[in-house]
């Protein structure tokens, strides 16, 4: 169950909920109302209302508004990343681990909660705590996509990780076109097209030890 599946759940008021049960509740109100409004136009005032609680039992769990933000980015990052992980644990085929690595990123960015919007184009990247999990989430996703390409064609860190780096903000860039322009390109369209772009570039490099791709 998502946060906001959980926000909906849990909404109507005088229910008591166990500490976790109504941390996530309020997680997903927030969520709901920052990917509707922006960080800064955003207040506690309406993410309470959304929650349908009272502000002090939402500052009884966040003592103000970034530290709920930070809370959502930590858990939203972390999903990300997760995605990536588990896409390139999918198959042993590169060129298939190319392909689920490119749709974790378009499935990420499709999803209904609007998720990706908080650490992919929030409007608080000014401040250090925000912009320090979103580097280090982007970072980490290079660091597994480097792992398998490191392995596999026997490159140095330096040069795996510049790969890597390329084809995660690949990844990254256009699955956030594609959902601008109103998926005007079906999804499983737009991961082959890009899959066939990434997949030309990563296989001029050989298996380590190989003459095969």
């Amino acid at each position: 169950m998502t946060a906001i599946e959980q926000t909906e759940a849990a909404r109507p008021r005088g229910t008591r909920l166990p500490r976790r049960a109504r941390r996530n509740q309020l997680l997903g109100a927030a969520q709901e109302v920052f990917v509707a409004q922006g960080y800064h136009s955003a207040a506690m005032d309406d993410i309470a209302e959304r929650a349908g609680v009272s502000k002090p039992v939402l500052y009884q769990h966040f003592p103000g508004k970034l530290d709920l933000y930070l809370a959502l980015l930590d858990q939203h990052c972390e999903s990300l990343l997760q995605a990536v992980r588990t896409a390139l644990a999918s198959t042993s085929d590169n060129k298939l681990r190319v392909r689920a690595t490119m749709d974790a990123y378009f499935a990420y960015v499709e999803d209904d909660g609007g998720a990706f919007r908080l650490v992919f184009e929030s409007d608080l990247t000014n401040e250090p705590a925000v912009r320090e999990r979103v580097d280090k989430v982007t970072h980490q996703c290079a660091e597994a996509i480097c792992d398998v390409i490191a392995e596999d064609t026997g490159l140095s860190r330096a040069e795996s990780m510049l790969l890597a780096s390329g084809l995660g903000g690949l990844a990254q860039v256009v699955a956030r076109s594609w959902l601008h322009s109103d998926r005007s390109v079906p999804r499983d369209q737009a991961v082959q097209l890009l899959t066939s772009l990434a997949w030309r570039g990563i296989a001029g490099f050989p298996l380590h030890g190989t003459d095969n791709h």
